[in-house]
């Protein structure tokens, strides 16, 4: 790449601003929705509930979240309205949910006051991808990377200061006070957010590619359903290795909230390493198709050697090793798979596609921790969850192999009116 081209790929001092802002989005996003996998122990011992009702606690945030995705609403609105205030709207809805969750004192409202955190949170993806469908091709690693690692400094975060929080303060205070706290993000948001440099809402055009055409290729059936198989082996890690490690290796609180910390940290190291020499690779000249498929298969692959932790439960320096391997493939491959979709979507129809393809994903986090809490009321192990999880990866490595075969932008005008498998 020539010099003139390099620096017309930088971004701007606003732009990694803006940037820095939407990390600590995530970053607080990935927070609230993970406490309640900290704080699931005391919780289920002081309301009285059930291995299958906590389990139901742990993937109610993902109706409201998946659905308002999978029906379009929010990448509509990501498209079509400035995207810095419905990234506002959304936020300010989540904060507000958080803090109502540490008000709670039955299943019920609990479950309500989740599905209103799951609404807030879904306007999230569609936003970012919409603003980063905007940035050169050599710099969406980097940024998808920093959001993805954001998610992983999230649980690490969460774990960390929630365990301190359950331990000397109560759960009811670490919802509210990180509903509380998190509202101060607002405040650099409204200054610095985008307006007409990267974000200006998308024109209202009769060429503007339709749900039907997107719903005929099979690039795109590719990402929905790989992203639904690594969404599944991250869910099932936030929401329920905290229950798993307290229940079957006996973990303290406290230990427990140390480790799960130092694994989502091991997740966003491995998520910011493979996304930055993703950028560089192709920024010399290696095609975007060869990297980014090669990372996101690499990637689940090497997730799904969480099988092998069925079959070493009692060894527990083997178990948390493989956790530990498992969990440097799931941050290769999640540093990737956003720049994919952005690319073949395109800016005037990334928000609607990102909506989409997380609505499909995020299922997976109602199916995950349902299911594995299921099986452990059942069995009285997580073994078979374990197993399924690393199955699954390896359907999503295959998934984003075969079916997403170029990362190139979508045709949209001359998409044919057939089914284009």
């Amino acid at each position: 790449m020539s010099e003139a081209l390099q620096s017309a790929a930088r971004l701007s001092r606003r732009q990694w601003t803006v940037l820095l802002l939407l990390t600590a989005s995530v970053v607080i996003n990935y927070v609230d929705r993970s406490n309640l996998s900290i704080a699931a122990t005391v919780i289920q011992k002081q309301l009285r509930l059930s291995p299958l009702q906590i389990g139901t606690l742990l993937s109610a945030f993902f109706w409201t979240y998946a659905l308002l995705q999978l029906c379009g609403i929010v990448g509509w609105f990501s498209d079509r309205l400035p995207v810095g205030y419905v990234m506002a709207g959304g936020y300010m809805v989540w904060s507000i949910a958080t803090f109502l969750t540490g008000l709670t004192s039955t299943f019920e409202t609990m479950f309500l006051s989740l599905l209103l955190l799951g609404a807030g949170e879904s306007v999230a993806y569609p936003c970012y991808s919409r603003m980063f469908a905007e940035l050169p091709q050599q710099q969406r690693g980097k940024a998808n990377a920093m959001i993805d690692a954001g998610t992983k400094l999230g649980p690490a975060v969460g774990a960390f200061v929630g365990g301190l929080l359950v331990v000397h303060a109560g759960w009811r205070m670490l919802f509210i006070a990180l509903g509380t706290g998190g509202l101060l993000w607002l405040v650099p948001w409204f200054r610095y957010m985008p307006r007409d440099e990267i974000a200006a809402p998308a024109t209202a055009s009769s060429d503007t590619p339709s749900f039907a055409k997107l719903l005929r290729l099979r690039c795109a059936w590719g990402t929905f359903f790989g992203h639904f198989c690594g969404n599944y082996f991250f869910y099932f890690l936030l929401t329920w290795l905290p229950v798993y490690l307290v229940h079957e290796q006996n973990m303290s609180v406290a230990s427990m909230s140390r480790f799960t910390s130092s694994l989502f940290l091991l997740i966003a190291t491995s998520t910011g390493t493979a996304g930055w020499l993703s950028d560089r690779l192709i920024a010399r000249g290696v095609s975007a198709t060869r990297v980014r498929i090669t990372v996101v298969c690499g990637g689940l692959g090497i997730a799904s050697c969480l099988v092998g932790l069925a079959f070493v439960h009692r060894n527990p320096q083997l178990s948390l090793l493989i956790l530990g391997v498992s969990s440097i493939g799931y941050g290769a491959f999640a540093s990737n798979h956003w720049a994919i979709t952005q690319t073949l979507a395109g800016p005037g129809f990334a928000g609607r596609w990102s909506s989409l393809q997380n609505g499909v994903a995020n299922l997976s986090g109602i199916v995950a921790p349902w299911s594995a809490g299921l099986i452990v009321q059942l069995s009285g192990s997580s073994r078979l969850a374990f197993v399924i999880t690393g199955l699954v990866a390896l359907a999503g490595a295959l998934a984003w192999g075969i079916f997403v075969r170029r990362v190139e932008p979508v045709q949209w005008d001359s998409t044919p009116s057939t089914v284009a498998w």
